[in-house]
């Protein structure tokens, strides 16, 4: 795996989850990892004829989680590489699919498209894994999921519960709690007696946004098929981005 670091910065992070990611993977194409000034710039893959490219930015290049996030791209870029059904399906044509005839506020359709980066993350931590310990990633669901989930504040939410949700929109919030318990659970990381503060944090989010069907989606997500192809990809996004849509719609009625 030909990998190339560029302008100044951490290397170690990048060169440790290179050696953990060929223990059992390789790609063809060289990686180049681009390190950015802007603190808040997402940790993302870009895919070229030529080369992989890695953007991070140097905060986080230089955070506890450099590695984890490190090994994660490469798995994406691996997936793209093997042209696995999750990483070439368009999600456009998904949503032309599953939404065609209806009318779909801008939130909710942000909110198709983080359902589909989930079930893109789940089949590349399935190699992330694979070769790396998960005890990080844990903790860092974990926390991010606590950073959306806050105390009750006083105006009560639109089933008349107390909120749980803070600044964060609750039905993405409940989402993405499914996709961490889901990919808890696939790869063994919490117990079966669902003791683990994930379980408690979920349930939070899941209460705060009634129209999410939150354990159906932690099913969907948890149980993709390991070897899926292109027509049973699709119909699983197809699924999902409309039991999403339409619940909410049912709600709003």
């Amino acid at each position: 795996m030909d990998l190339r670091i560029q302008g100044p910065g951490p290397t170690s992070p990048f060169l440790s989850a290179r050696d953990l990611f060929e223990t059992e993977h390789d790609l063809s194409l060289p990686v180049y990892v681009r390190l950015r000034d802007d603190p808040d710039e997402r940790t993302w893959a870009g895919h070229y004829e030529d080369r992989h490219v890695l953007n991070i930015s140097r905060q986080a290049a230089s955070s506890a989680m450099a590695r984890e996030l490190a090994l994660h791209e490469f798995a994406h870029m691996a997936r793209y590489e093997e042209d696995h059904p999750s990483h070439t399906q368009s999600t456009e044509e998904v949503l032309y699919l599953a939404l065609a005839g209806k009318s779909v506020e801008r939130r909710q359709l942000s909110h198709c498209y983080q359902i589909a980066n989930h079930m893109k993350d789940i089949y590349a931590d399935d190699i992330t894994l694979s070769v790396g310990p998960g005890e990080k990633l844990l903790s860092f669901l974990e926390s991010s999921l606590a950073t959306a989930v806050a105390d009750r504040p006083e105006t009560p939410s639109r089933s008349g519960l107390q909120r749980l949700s803070a600044s964060a929109d609750p039905d993405i919030t409940a989402v993405n709690a499914a996709f961490a318990l889901a990919l808890a659970e696939r790869h063994d990381l919490v117990g079966p007696d669902e003791s683990h503060r994930l379980y408690d944090l979920a349930h939070a989010a899941a209460m705060d946004a009634p129209a999410v069907d939150t354990m159906a989606f932690r099913r969907r997500f948890r149980d993709l098929g390991q070897e899926t192809d292109a027509s049973t990809y699709r119909k699983a996004l197809v699924n999902a981005t409309r039991s999403y849509v339409t619940s909410n719609s049912a709600a709003a009625d």
